[in-house]
């Protein structure tokens, strides 16, 4: 009996596996169509079945940090760096992410535990000098940065002030480190990259406001120009936005039935419905209708409204 029994234990272990490694097909095709959402679902439902696979639960990571899930990201990818043999950019990525937190000592372990085993690795011998760096990193304050709330050193990371795991993300992406590279930023300057939206620049502003201080501060007149016409390029190229598809947006599985209803296609196919035409179709809740204007609000875009 006792033999039936492990037979029984290896027989379920054999499934469980099998079941974690259909997920991950699943998800790498998901992935390969742009499908975000639905390849962290497959990878979820793969890490259930198999949670010590080491593969499943990188990528799961990776794409959490992405969808701006910190702080399940870096749960995942301490559990990565468990392994006997830790994948090196696992460790990469989770120094990153604890130097975003100001956890600079951890980040440093992670980094020098990448070097020990490939010395010429690019990224670790890169992000080592920005950690080291951003730790005995001493700025003196320039006359007139000086909020309500007393001093405000420049070289304090943007990661301390109390923004949103999306504009934080954002920030870092822009590899916005610091007070400092903030404040040479226009909103000009700022809306030239990618993806950052008006509901993310207006957190920053308001951020600034309260310490006293503004966008552009330390920005020189030289700068400015610059900035203007990166915001007339990016003007010129809102039509071709509007012509790529709406999967681009990356929804959840609800809002895309509901578009699929409303034979909605392109983005610029969105951004001509009301709410009001979004909230009529069945099963739309108020949840999709924030996530739509979310993801549109991330490319400096909106539903349209109706005219008074």
């Amino acid at each position: 009996m006792a033999a039936n029994q492990a037979m029984s234990d290896t027989v379920a272990e054999i499934r469980d596996t099998d079941t974690a490694r259909k997920y991950l097909e699943i998800a790498t095709r998901a992935q390969e169509q742009g499908e975000r959402i639905r390849a962290i679902e497959a990878l979820e439902a793969a890490f259930a079945a198999d949670p010590d696979d080491g593969e499943v639960c990188f990528r799961l990571a990776y794409l959490l940090d992405l969808a701006g899930e910190e702080d399940e990201a870096i749960h995942l990818f301490e559990q990565c760096a468990q392994q006997p043999q830790p994948p090196l950019n696992a460790l990469v990525n989770l120094a990153v992410l604890y130097e975003d937190r100001g956890q600079y000592s951890q980040a440093e372990r992670c980094l020098r535990q990448v070097l020990a085993t490939e010395p010429n690795h690019p990224r670790a011998r890169l992000y080592i000098k920005d950690v080291l760096a951003a730790r005995e990193m001493v700025i003196e304050e320039e006359p007139g940065l000086r909020g309500a709330r007393g001093e405000q050193p420049l070289d304090t990371p943007v990661t301390d002030f109390d923004l949103s795991v999306r504009t934080r993300n954002s920030l870092r992406k822009m590899n916005i480190r610091t007070l400092s590279d903030l404040l040479q930023y226009t909103e000009a300057g700022l809306r030239q990259f990618k993806n950052f939206g008006d509901a993310s620049l207006e957190e920053i502003k308001a951020m600034l406001a309260q310490k006293g201080l503004k966008l552009g501060q330390l920005a020189s007149q030289q700068q400015t120009p610059a900035a203007e016409e990166g915001q007339q390029a990016e003007d010129a190229g809102e039509n071709e936005v509007y012509g790529h598809s709406v999967n681009e947006l990356q929804l959840s599985v609800r809002a895309r039935k509901a578009l699929n209803l409303l034979n909605v296609q392109t983005i610029g196919d969105l951004c001509g419905k009301t709410e009001a035409e979004l909230m009529g179709v069945k099963n739309f809740g108020q949840t999709s209708l924030v996530e739509i204007k979310e993801k549109l609000g991330e490319r400096g875009l909106s539903l349209r409204e109706l005219d008074e």
